[in-house]
């Protein structure tokens, strides 16, 4: 996720050439895992060895054994002095050229965790589903949707978040990391240095990132094709943060809120238990055709508009005043405090179907968090904190930084930023025949929503095979993968995806 998009509410994770290099890219050769003593001046202990153990699993009924290793690998200055300490997680079952999966969640300031333990890693604790509360046992156990029966899988903490941390003071970090183009180089070099210190790169590639880790994945996979010289064989995104454009320009454009008001019409679906493919295709159509054309004619046409407006009304099941006063035009935070207003309570932003009581009701607009993101810190944090120092044994006294909330203050932007990813993703497809990518949603999510990836890729040009970038929708929000049935059918997709290669 984008600063704007954590800011408002940062889940399972979400803004923003290649410019001159910068000190974060600069080596690419083999580092050693051993801390220089005060590298920065700072008076931080080192952090410890790499520590390992194996386990075992349930997938698809048998039992499958694989090692946990947690370690790091440092980012060097042009100088060569080390300025930040990358600490990942790593899952590997034995076999002869087995594909490795990369995973990155988004923020900026989140960590990885998210995605390990609630989608695609061995085990799972429960969480981002209504029902589950911050307080319920984080109890980890099997995950029957996991990747690792088929690729091995490496989770990585971007400086800042989990236990990996920048070595220098918060200016020079804010250059080195804390921006678009520093953070894609960077993590596109310790991709490279993983694959160099483990021997794998000759297996098959693949990366995945989920909110603003979808923005990461488009431009991480150009950046290493065309200057670290690793190709992925596919990209699989979740929920991603794909092109910040869409939400610009409110007044005229009807970008925005034809990105939006899919999303909405779906969770009314699901309320009334009728959310289904066939009942959002016509919604989808109107959404780009008569929809689009009755805001772009605004007051020009007042039949048209009145017909828009009533057609809104009946999609989303709102108050026909409420819809009336927004124009048709339904801001997010103002629909997730209308729909629920009777029951005092409020919609995510990440799934509007997931609701918390409003602490302030009365209040002219929402003062609240956001109640996904509420609710998940202390299960993931807790999770991690015990696997890793208990478990594994990589024991640090340092805080588990699930989700940071000062790097996500300290981002900046780059000149290109708001372009989103759409540019790398169409070249690092024309540049490899062979990439694919897996573009997955949830309907129900405000943060990232499905309609502006799917009108993304409806403008992209074939490039010979148009299945090869595909764009998939499944019951659910921003995190549709806690729900199993959605989980389940985003698995299928994801070992078709595979299959491929």
């Amino acid at each position: 996720m984008h600063k704007i998009v954590l800011a408002a509410a940062l889940a399972a994770a979400t803004a923003f050439a290649c410019a001159a290099a910068l000190p974060a890219q600069a080596a690419a050769q083999l580092h050693s895992q051993t801390a220089p003593a005060n590298a920065s001046g700072f008076d931080l202990p080192p952090l410890p060895a790499a520590a390992q153990v194996s386990q075992s699993t349930v997938v698809d009924g048998h039992a499958l054994k694989y090692k946990v290793k947690v370690g790091w690998l440092p980012v060097r200055d042009a100088k060569g002095k080390t300025i930040a300490q990358v600490v990942y997680t790593a899952y590997t079952v034995p076999g002869k050229n087995r594909p490795v999966t990369f995973a990155l969640n988004g923020g900026p300031g989140a960590s990885s965790v998210f995605l390990n333990f609630g989608a695609i890693g061995p085990k799972i604790v429960d969480f981002g589903v209504s029902g589950d509360t911050p307080s319920a046992p984080a109890t980890l156990h099997d995950n029957p949707s996991t990747w690792l029966g088929f690729t091995d899988l490496v989770f990585i903490d971007p400086v800042g978040t989990g236990y990996s941390r920048a070595l220098v003071d918060d200016k020079q970090s804010t250059k080195d990391f804390y921006s678009t183009d520093a953070d894609i180089h960077y993590l596109s070099q310790i991709v490279y240095d993983w694959l160099v210190q483990n021997g794998r790169m000759e297996s098959p590639k693949y990366i995945t990132g989920e909110s603003y880790g979808g923005f990461r994945g488009p431009r991480m996979t150009y950046y290493l094709q065309t200057r670290l010289g690793v190709a992925m064989n596919g990209m699989i995104l979740l929920s991603p943060y794909l092109d910040p454009l869409a939400w610009s320009d409110k007044y005229v454009s009807p970008m925005a809120w034809m990105t939006t008001l899919p999303s909405i019409a779906a969770a009314h679906l699901e309320r009334e238990g009728k959310l289904s493919a066939a009942n959002m295709a016509p919604i989808i159509a109107y959404t780009r055709g008569a929809y689009a054309e009755a805001l772009m004619q605004g007051r020009s046409n007042p039949a048209a508009y009145a017909a828009m407006i009533k057609k809104v009304t009946a999609l989303t099941g709102l108050d026909p005043v409420f819809v009336k006063n927004s124009g048709g035009r339904l801001d997010t935070q103002a629909y997730l405090r209308e729909v629920y207003r009777s029951k005092g309570k409020l919609g995510s932003r990440y799934d509007s179907n997931f609701t918390a009581w409003d602490p302030f009701p009365y209040a002219p607009r929402q003062r609240s968090g956001d109640p996904i993101l509420n609710g998940v810190i202390a299960p993931t944090t807790t999770a991690m904190v015990n696997f890793v120092t208990q478990t594994v044994g990589w024991k640090d006294d340092a805080q588990y930084q699930t989700l940071n909330y000062k790097v996500n203050e300290l981002w900046h932007d780059d000149k290109d930023a708001n372009q989103g990813s759409v540019t790398q993703l169409r070249e690092a497809v024309a540049n490899d025949p062979n990439l694919r990518v897996l573009i997955a949603h949830g309907w129900d999510d405000l943060s990232c929503p499905f309609m502006v990836s799917v009108l993304a890729v409806d403008q992209m040009p074939a490039m010979g095979d148009p299945t090869r970038v595909q764009v998939k929708e499944y019951p659910g929000g921003h995190m549709f993968y806690a729900r199993p049935a959605s989980d389940a059918l985003f698995v299928a997709d994801v070992h078709a995806l595979f299959d491929k290669r």
